[in-house]
């Protein structure tokens, strides 16, 4: 009798200098085999050291023990349950490091007006290369933006031949409002803000401290999103309606598919990280469990120190890079068999 596919003999992942910045799986079971997390489906088994994993995502038909999980938090890697290549964020773990590096970081940026406005800054010169944008305050980049938005609907509507009438949308219910184009608009920014949450949150940052949206827990998610609307989500809704796709799974799957095809992921990792850490300042890894005690004067001390009889430590806390480099994995198994009744029919 065959061995039975769970206990086939993995083969290990090439070797990593440094973290791999996402490994995502579906359709598998994740378990754990001493310091390795091993992935299994009916086509393969993978073994993943989880030391050098910054963030795991699990998609739709995947399975994870108690020890696996055990493990990954003892490696200091995240953990988040996501849809279809990551476009839909349901929930995480921890994050990557058990230090708050990055997200001290944002945090001191977003509290200084000046560079708060710097990071802004260098976020719609994503969007406008080629041009200074570094005296513009953010009432003028805001009205550059909504001229370039603007044309880019009128240029895609000529090319496709989609009517254009202007953007609808009903904030919490992505797919309930205005004609199908602006439906699918909707449908497909929702699942790219998934994918941007998963990201964020699996490198230790903040979600809710946003550089040119406020006042949302997910402020700084839509902050990063409008970096790729203009490349992935609104030409893609123009294309879905040109050809009479209009259901909110249509612009799910197919931005999906353009994700994974573009390795979107890596690239939100990059220019995350491009933006709380800009040249110049100095990085450092910190997959390390910290034990510090805030200082008003130094930054920080030692913590588990009797400080009655040692002297002062000038110890200060360094900015700090999650160490998440730009290479992303998945393991996807293969398709679920479908039930039949008895009779050969499904």
């Amino acid at each position: 009798m065959a061995d039975i596919w769970w206990k086939a003999d993995p083969h290990d992942l090439h070797r990593l200098v440094d973290r791999v910045s996402s490994v995502y799986v579906e359709r598998s079971h994740v378990d754990r085999d001493e310091n390795a997390v091993v992935v299994i489906n009916k086509r393969e088994t993978v073994r993943v050291p989880a030391a050098l994993v910054a963030v795991m995502l699990l998609g739709p038909g995947t399975r994870i023990t108690h020890g696996a999980v055990n493990l990954l938090g003892d490696s200091g890697t995240a953990v988040c349950w996501v849809g279809e290549q990551g476009v839909r964020f349901y929930a995480s773990g921890l994050g990557p490091s058990r230090g708050a590096g990055l997200l001290n970081r944002q945090a001191w940026l977003v509290s200084r007006p000046k560079h708060r406005l710097g990071v802004a800054r260098a976020m719609y010169g994503m969007r406008f290369p080629g041009e200074d944008v570094s005296e513009m305050t953010m009432r003028q980049l805001r009205g550059r933006e909504g001229t370039r938005v603007r044309k880019l609907y009128q240029a895609h509507s000529r090319r496709t031949g989609v009517p254009w009438n202007g953007r609808v949308y009903r904030p919490g219910d992505p797919f309930a409002a205005g004609d199908d184009l602006n439906r699918l608009l909707s449908a497909a920014n929702a699942a790219l803000y998934g994918i941007c949450h998963a990201v964020i949150v699996g490198l230790g940052a903040s979600p809710g401290l946003g550089f040119v949206h406020t006042g949302a827990a997910t402020s700084f998610v839509m902050d990063i999103a409008d970096l790729y609307k203009a490349e992935y989500t609104i030409p893609l809704a123009f294309d879905l309606a040109a050809r009479g796709l209009v259901q909110e799974r249509d612009a799910r799957t197919a931005l999906r598919d353009r994700i994974a095809e573009n390795r979107l992921l890596g690239t939100i990792v990059r220019d995350v990280k491009t933006l709380l850490t800009p040249e110049g300042i100095e990085a450092e890894d910190i997959d390390q469990d910290l034990n510090q005690l805030w200082d008003e004067e130094t930054g920080a001390v030692p913590g588990g120190v009797n400080w009655s009889s040692e002297p002062l430590d000038d110890t200060v806390i360094s900015l700090i890079d999650p160490g998440m480099v730009e290479q992303y994995l998945a393991v996807v198994g293969p398709e679920f068999d479908t039930p039949d009744d008895g009779a050969g029919r499904p």
